[in-house]
């Protein structure tokens, strides 16, 4: 783990952009100094916008965080990561996340086998996978809920002079957080997260597992996209502390990130804004927050005392931030010298 954190930014491929606006913004992510960019999938997928931006880049990395993973399979998730890191020439990142089973049962119409357990195969599967590309061993992997045996060499890609991408695992709960550490190369912590659900939970979970692997957290990475409640004029930093407040309500009313709102003696509030979601009262979500819980989440402040919060806050533990870039050049500089130290 190095005292230097990497910095990163979303990728925004709303509705309303073009193609041409998308890689626009990745190759405007790299002239800032970002050091990498992600796509997450809401209403979009997340791998076709990463090809555009993989066109007009040449040292932004590039990643998913998250793709969901069972909403797919996992011979379809290597193929996506394998294709994007040749497109990028190697900058790909694999970031899954499991979402929640109403979505993908409902939603995506596909299995639901238990979030930790399903994950793990699936990492392992996807490993297998790209074992028999990488190394030619034959494919036979044998899970309880995927099962590979056929590849051909017809079917088989070209891997040389690429590494494999590392895939990291998204994970709020004790047992997705010990599925990562067994299996995964790094951790995507949700944002829903704080200081000290960080250092007091996920770290003893990480630890003991990893030493079981022979690996330290200096083997592992932890990626961290933090809250950060800022602006450059005051009507602008209120607006981040409302979407903020709004985004932790949105989140606390998951009864899966409960633990982190009980940590704080904040539990009883879960059922009160999961309440608000039944009946439709997203907009009143917000209000719910305190100041206290804001705070407690999000490092807030003007742009640079903002950074150093979130410096440190993750220092030590994290590898990686994420930064809005919709600041001005002269204030995201200064934020991310802030935030390498």
């Amino acid at each position: 783990m190095t005292t230097s954190l990497r910095v990163e930014s979303w990728l925004d491929v709303g509705e309303e952009l073009g193609t041409s606006s998308i890689a626009a913004q990745a190759k405007r992510l790299e002239e800032l100094g970002f050091d990498r960019a992600y796509t997450a999938e809401t209403n979009r997928d997340p791998f076709l916008p990463l090809v555009l931006a993989a066109d007009r880049t040449e040292r932004l990395e590039l990643g998913t965080s998250i793709a969901v993973a069972f909403a797919r399979n996992p011979m379809n998730i290597a193929v996506a990561a394998h294709d994007l890191n040749i497109y990028s020439g190697g900058r790909f990142r694999l970031g899954l996340g499991s979402q929640i089973r109403p979505h993908i049962v409902r939603r995506f119409n596909m299995p639901w086998h238990g979030a930790a357990k399903q994950a793990r195969e699936f990492i392992q599967a996807v490993r297998a996978i790209w074992d028999s590309w990488f190394d030619g061993v034959p494919l036979d992997f044998q899970g309880e809920y995927y099962r590979y045996s056929l590849m051909t060499p017809e079917f088989t890609p070209v891997t040389e002079g690429l590494l494999r991408p590392p895939i990291l695992q998204a994970a709020v709960g004790p047992l997705m957080v010990q599925t990562a550490a067994e299996v995964a190369d790094g951790l995507i912590i949700h944002p829903f997260c704080t200081e000290r659900y960080l250092k007091e939970v996920i770290v003893p979970r990480i630890e003991p597992v990893l030493g079981a692997r022979g690996l330290g957290l200096e083997n592992f990475e932890v990626q961290y996209p933090i809250f950060i409640a800022t602006g450059e004029t005051e009507e602008q930093f209120e607006e981040a502390k409302a979407a903020i407040r709004y985004r932790i309500g949105f989140y606390g009313s998951t009864p899966n990130y409960k633990p982190v709102l009980d940590l704080h003696g904040w539990g009883d509030l879960q059922p009160i804004l999961r309440n608000m979601t039944r009946e439709g009262k997203w907009e009143q979500l917000g209000a719910q927050i305190t100041d206290e819980m804001l705070e407690t989440f999000a490092a807030v402040g003007e742009p640079a005392d903002a950074a150093r919060i979130a410096r440190e806050r993750v220092v030590g533990v994290a590898d990686s931030v994420f930064l809005d870039a919709g600041s001005s050049p002269d204030v995201l500089a200064t934020q991310m010298e802030i935030l390498r130290g």
